[in-house]
């Protein structure tokens, strides 16, 4: 991708868009163990958290409510760590109150996420990670229209779990992506299975390969599925970094072949 000369995102090398036809999917807690992945791997990584409504990630990251300071070339991110290999901007950061409901229109929605795309000191950047809310909306445009400002955009990574009544979801979401010119980087299906915490065998309380049959019918690449693991959901609750406590799960397994994969099709764009 083209290096921009100025602005906030001119030391991000690849901007990834994570999105979602429905909610419920898991999408922030993929978007999370992406960039835990991104940076065990060695990759300075940034998470820009646009959904306003819920957001999720600060609490995922263990990261609390803190202040937001600005710099001369605007707000600087949160960082996660003392390295600052993992940066953080969330809507979270700036309510007074946590439990706080974003009632805004539109217009108010899409101006805070123009603040956010163009006023975010993000500084040197591999991987910028953008999690969205569920759909096809005014976030989504707005978010779109302001990276393009930029010329940064390297597609979108679609997250679904395997039933037919959110894959059909994440048809549109992929329709979406063919009409505004968005490059679809993957598909990863989540709660694909259930790992049960005693033996660790894999039950699809759900169904399995939704996620995977989709993308051999749209034509999109298929990154892998992440189980249902309860080990995955204390890591999440609590805010520690599952990858780091349990790297010989499958989940792990899974989730970083994921993030090689998603890396090699960035390397090649």
């Amino acid at each position: 991708m083209d290096q921009n000369t100025d602005g906030s995102l001119s030391q991000v090398r690849h901007v990834v868009l994570v999105l979602s036809g429905k909610g419920g999917v898991g999408k922030s807690t993929i978007t999370t163990e992406l960039a835990l992945a991104l940076r065990h791997a060695g990759k300075k990584v940034g998470i820009l958290d646009v959904d306003l409504c819920g957001p999720s990630i600060p609490r995922m990251l263990s990261v609390g409510r803190p202040d937001v300071h600005q710099c001369d070339s605007g707000w600087v991110p949160v960082y996660t760590d003392a390295q600052k290999t993992l940066a953080l901007m969330s809507i979270g950061f700036l309510l007074e109150d946590p439990d706080e409901a974003v009632v805004w229109r539109g217009p108010k929605k899409t101006a805070m996420i123009g603040q956010f795309v163009t006023d975010v000191a993000w500084g040197e950047l591999d991987v910028l990670l953008v999690d969205t809310p569920p759909g096809t909306s005014d976030e989504h445009l707005s978010v779109l229209e302001n990276l393009r400002k930029h010329g940064r955009v390297d597609g979108a990574i679609l997250v679904t779990t395997p039933q037919a009544v959110s894959t059909g979801d994440v048809r549109r979401e992929i329709t979406f992506c063919k009409k505004t010119g968005v490059r679809i980087l993957g598909i990863i299906e989540n709660m694909s299975g259930f790992v049960c915490p005693h033996c660790s065998e894999c039950s699809n309380i759900f169904s399995k390969g939704g996620g995977e049959e989709l993308a051999k019918l749209t034509g999109s690449i298929f990154l892998g599925s992440v189980p249902l693991d309860p080990l995955l959901t204390t890591s999440i609750e609590e805010g520690k970094d599952f990858l780091l406590s349990f790297p010989d799960s499958a989940t792990f397994s899974a989730i970083s072949s994921i993030c090689q994969t998603l890396l090699n099709s960035l390397e090649t764009a």
